[in-house]
């Protein structure tokens, strides 16, 4: 599921977030070359298209004033840390250029940071700016609808997200 799950729901959140927030979306619209990577970037920070992940202390550590001991289990949820106070001026919001953007969309700094992150944000910089051109009215028209999972699940995909849009005639 890395790298396509993932991208399929940070797309479709993406297509969300830029509907929600029209200014955003005529601030990449109006130059899509220079805001692209910073569009990306908070796309995947408020997405957050993983939903957590779980790890097991390797030696004793403090953490925000809580000791943790060889063993304990740890559980980061990506949405909680990609919106703290703490780390982003107005996290509740949408800001395509957003600087700086130290989310943890793809992992964090570190061993665990995704393989495929350089790949995936060149699909969405593609995909959005195919959206944006050949679709410019695209607009979706209710709230995502998400995959059924048991518990909660490590990706929350994306299963339906209804749009409307007027074709565009393809240039040759």
């Amino acid at each position: 599921m890395a790298g396509n799950e993932t991208t399929r729901t940070a797309t479709s959140l993406g297509m969300h977030l830029l509907s929600s927030y029209p200014d955003q979306r005529r601030i990449w619209q109006d130059d899509l070359d220079a805001v692209a990577a910073t569009a990306v970037e908070e796309i995947v920070r408020m997405a957050s298209p993983v939903t957590y992940m779980r790890r097991t202390v390797a030696q004793p550590i403090n953490l925000s004033g809580h000791d943790f001991d060889a063993g304990d289990r740890l559980v980061l949820f990506y949405g909680a840390a990609n919106r703290d106070p703490r780390v982003f001026e107005d996290p509740e919001s949408f800001l395509v250029q957003r600087t700086p953007n130290p989310h943890i969309g793809f992992g964090g700094p570190g061993p665990h940071f995704c393989l495929g992150a350089n790949l995936a944000r060149r699909e969405l910089a593609v995909v959005f700016r195919q959206l944006l051109t050949r679709l410019p009215d695209i607009d979706v028209v209710g709230e995502p609808v998400y995959l059924d999972a048991l518990g909660v699940p490590l990706v929350g995909g994306v299963k339906h997200l209804r749009v409307r849009f007027t074709p565009v005639p393809r240039s040759r």
